[in-house]
């Protein structure tokens, strides 16, 4: 039988601190100056103006509300992100496997994995720390070191492999890494390395409508797009993308629900 946890997310996450180190070339220049300036993309300069007045900016440990402040060169400036309610996401995680020194997880859709964009709170990463924070069960030799060890899309469920400890995190890391190297147009060589390595993903996907060939070669350009949510948007099927090659067999027809599954062989 399957095992889940997982903690009802908070109403508001708990805000951020973004860290700054004031160099010798910005020494003089006024606190409002500064952020205007060096994080105009932030927000404009009524914005900053309204930050400092509420006491979200902290000079060396002191809060300070005066916008003309002088910085001095070494000076650490700490931004405090007022917390904000994250967008709608899952919380509960399935247990497929775990040991001492690592555990898989069943990643729903719709939950990110690591702190970005909109979500810094809502991710597998804090399940994994509150869940580890509250067992504390590790012997005293092994410190724990609960972290996703490679990344799927927030919209992507699948299977999920996090370390326990940092040495399980360096492992399974290098374990990933076998074989990544091998780029170009060099199939046989690609495929090769795929082989040697000691993990390997496979990609399964439900497409509408059904696929008569049982195996397919998609030549369609893949480019980035703005999404909500997304800082940097996502990768997704563009005629102004850049070239991409892949190829997909047929695992499954479902003709009453008009559905095919299949799975990437190479891409």
């Amino acid at each position: 039988m399957s095992k889940t946890f997982g903690v009802p997310w908070p109403d508001f996450n708990d805000g951020l601190a973004y860290n700054d180190v004031v160099s010798a070339s910005d020494s003089e220049l006024t606190l409002i100056d500064y952020y205007s300036s060096k994080h105009k993309n932030s927000a404009p300069l009524q914005g900053w103006l309204q930050r400092i007045n509420k006491g979200q900016i902290t000079v060396d440990g002191t809060v300070v509300t005066e916008p003309k402040t002088i910085l001095r060169a070494g000076s650490k400036l700490v931004y405090h992100r007022l917390p904000w309610q994250e967008p709608d996401a899952p919380y509960l995680l399935e247990i497929l496997y775990e040991d001492d020194d690592v555990i898989a997880l069943n990643k729903p859709s719709g939950l990110q994995v690591l702190p970005g964009g909109l979500f810094q709170q809502r991710t597998v990463l804090t399940q994994l720390q509150w869940r580890a924070n509250k067992q504390n069960s590790l012997p005293a030799c092994q410190e724990s070191h609960s972290v996703p060890v490679h990344r799927l899309g927030r919209g992507t469920s699948g299977i999920l492999l996090c370390a326990k400890t940092k040495l399980a995190k360096t492992r399974l890391a290098a374990y990933f890494a076998d074989g990544t190297s091998v780029v170009g147009s060099n199939r046989d060589a690609d495929m090769k390395s795929r082989t040697m390595r000691k993990i390997s993903k496979i990609y399964r996907a439900l497409v509408n409508g059904i696929l008569d060939k049982d195996e397919i070669v998609i030549e369609q350009p893949i480019g980035m797009v703005q999404y909500p949510g997304v800082a940097k948007g996502l990768y997704v099927a563009s005629p102004s993308g850049k070239p991409a090659l892949s190829k997909v067999a047929i695992l499954e027809r479902d003709v009453q629900g008009d559905h095919t599954i299949v799975q990437v062989l190479w891409f």
